[in-house]
C-alpha cells in the first residue's frame, strides 16, 4: 500500500480507531463545558507579524459516532475550539485534502468561515502521491479554494517531498510548479513552500533549487529529541534549521510533541521536568523549545480537545523562551530517553489501514504508555508480579481488541514502506507479541 493507497482509504472509521487508542489517558473523556477554567490571558508570541507561533494542526479533529454508528468528525466542538483559538491568537491552521478521509478541509472550512477573512490564516496542501497528472494536481488546488470560500491560500504546501526525484516525479515533470508559481504571481497563492520528510541529501537537493523557486517557507519535523536523534530517513531538526535559517526562510514545524511521545515520557524524565517547573505540563517543555528558536514562523499542534489548546495557550501567551541552559537540560533528557526501548511511533497513521485490520498505532501506544508509566513487567521477580501480569494482559485485550492484536501480523511489510519514522513495523510488532506471549504462558525471565 502506497501513500496514495492509504489516503484513498484513510476514511473517518480507521481515522477515529487509531485516534482513539492514541489519545492521551487524560483526555479520554474530556468533556465540553464551559470554555476555560484557567486564566489565560497575555499576547500570542509572534515571530512574524501578524501570525501567531501556536498554529493549528488539523488532522485530529474531535469526532463523534452519527445516528449510523460511523465516526464523524464533531462539527460543533470543532466550531467552539477554533472559536476559542482565534480568541486567544491563534489564527495559523494547517490541513490537507487527504486529512480525516478527505473531510477535514470540509470541517476546517466551516469553522472558520464562520468567522472574517482576514483573521484567519489557511495552510493547506497539495496532496498528491505516486502518479499524479497536471489535470489532477490543478483540480485538487482549485478544490481547495472553493471548499474555503476564498480567492487565495495564505501558506500552500506540496505535501512529504522526500527528495529532489520524489519532488521531480510529482510536481516538476508534470507542469504544475509553472502553474503554482503563475498562481503565487496573481497572489492566489501568498506563500509557495513543502513540507519535507527525508534524509539530509534530499533536503540539500530542494535547497538547492531555492534560487529557481524561491522557497517562501519549509515545514520540518523538530523537537528537542530529533535536534540531534531523529528516527529512520528523517534528519537531524539542528541541520535543518540551520540551512533554512541561513537562508532566512522562514521554518513551521511538525510533530513539536513527536506524536505525543514528548507530553508522555518515562517516569523518570517526568520526574525530571517537574522538579524544574512543577506548575507547567510535560508538553509545554517541547512547546517552549521549538517556541525559543526565532525563525519558527509556526508550531503546529493537533489539538483535539479544549484542555490541550488551554494549555498550549498557556504556553505561548505571554511566552517564555528557554535560555541556553534550558535546552542543554532539554537534550540531555532526549539522551536518556534513548535508554528506554520505546517503538519511535509518532501516530502519524500512514502505516493505516492494514490490511489484516491489525490497530498498529494502537499497540505501539499501549507498549510505549506501559514503559513510561512504570507498569511494564520486567520479570517474575518483580514484587507484585501476579498481579502486575493479570493487570497488563486484561488492560491489552481491553485497549485492543484480539483480532486487531500484534499476533495477527503477516509481515507483508505494506506499513513499513509508508513510515516515515523508517519503523521496521512488523519486526517491532513480533516483538510485542513475543513479550504478550511469554506473560500468557509465564515464561518470563
Amino acid at each position: 500500500m502506497d501513500r496514495r493507497d492509504f489516503i484513498k482509504y484513510m476514511g473517518a472509521g480507521a481515522a477515529a480507531l487509531a485516534l482513539d487508542s492514541c489519545t492521551p489517558k487524560a483526555a479520554k473523556n474530556p468533556g465540553k463545558t464551559g470554555t476555560s477554567n484557567k486564566d489565560l490571558h497575555g499576547e500570542m508570541l509572534q515571530h512574524y507579524p501578524g501570525i501567531g507561533v501556536l498554529g493549528y494542526g488539523c488532522m485530529r479533529w474531535p469526532q463523534k459516532r452519527n445516528e449510523q454508528g460511523r465516526q464523524v468528525i464533531d462539527q460543533e466542538e470543532v466550531n467552539r475550539l477554533v472559536d476559542f483559538a482565534l480568541e486567544h491568537g491563534v489564527n495559523y491552521y494547517d490541513t490537507s485534502p487527504v486529512y480525516l478521509g478527505g473531510d477535514s478541509e470540509r470541517a476546517t472550512a466551516e469553522a472558520l468561515n464562520r468567522h472574517p477573512r482576514d483573521k484567519w490564516i489557511l495552510a493547506t496542501k497539495l496532496s498528491v502521491f505516486g502518479n499524479s497528472t497536471f489535470e489532477g494536481c490543478k483540480t485538487m488546488y482549485q478544490n481547495s479554494l472553493e471548499i474555503f470560500k476564498t480567492d487565495h491560500i495564505d501558506y500552500y504546501l506540496l505535501h512529504s517531498i522526500q527528495d529532489g526525484n520524489d519532488f521531480r516525479n510529482r510536481f516538476e515533470n508534470t507542469g504544475i510548479m509553472e502553474f503554482l508559481l503563475g498562481e503565487r504571481e496573481a497572489g492566489h497563492i501568498r506563500k509557495l513552500g513543502f513540507s519535507f520528510h527525508g534524509h539530509k541529501d534530499g533536503f540539500d537537493e530542494m535547497m538547492a533549487l531555492h534560487d529557481k523557486y524561491h522557497w517562501d517557507f519549509v515545514q520540518i519535523q523538530m523537537n528537542y529529541v530529533d535536534w540531534e536523534r531523529p528516527n529512520g530517513r528523517n534528519t537531524r531538526a539542528d541541520y535543518l534549521y540551520a540551512e533554512l535559517d541561513k537562508r532566512e526562510i522562514p521554518i513551521v514545524i511538525m510533530e513539536p510533541l513527536r506524536g505525543g511521545a514528548l507530553s508522555d515520557v518515562p517516569a523518570q524524565i517526568a520526574d525530571q521536568l517537574k522538579e524544574r517547573e512543577p506548575e507547567r505540563s510535560i508538553a509545554s517543555w517541547a512547546f517552549r523549545y521549538v517556541g525559543s528558536f526565532p525563525r519558527v514562523l509556526a508550531a503546529l499542534s493537533g489539538m483535539t480537545y479544549m484542555e490541550h489548546l488551554q494549555d498550549n495557550l498557556e504556553t505561548y501567551l505571554d511566552f517564555q523562551p528557554l535560555d541556553d541552559e534550558e535546552k542543554k537540560f532539554l537534550l540531555d533528557m532526549a539522551t536518556q530517553m534513548e535508554d528506554y526501548p520505546l517503538v519511535k511511533c509518532t501516530a502519524c497513521n500512514y502505516c493505516m489501514p492494514c490490511p489484516y485490520g491489525i490497530n498498529i498505532p494502537g499497540i505501539f501506544k499501549f507498549y510505549n504508555d506501559n514503559i513510561t508509566a512504570g507498569t511494564y513487567v520486567k520479570s517474575k521477580e518483580q514484587a507484585g508480579y501476579a498481579r502486575a501480569r493479570r493487570k497488563y494482559l486484561l488492560a491489552y485485550n481491553e485497549a485492543i481488541p484480539t483480532v486487531r492484536q500484534a499476533d495477527h501480523c503477516i509481515a507483508c511489510r505494506r506499513c513499513e514502506r509508508e513510515c516515515p519514522q523508517n519503523i521496521r513495523i512488523p519486526d517491532e510488532l513480533r516483538r510485542i507479541d513475543r513479550y504478550i506471549e511469554s506473560l500468557k504462558r509465564e515464561t518470563i525471565e
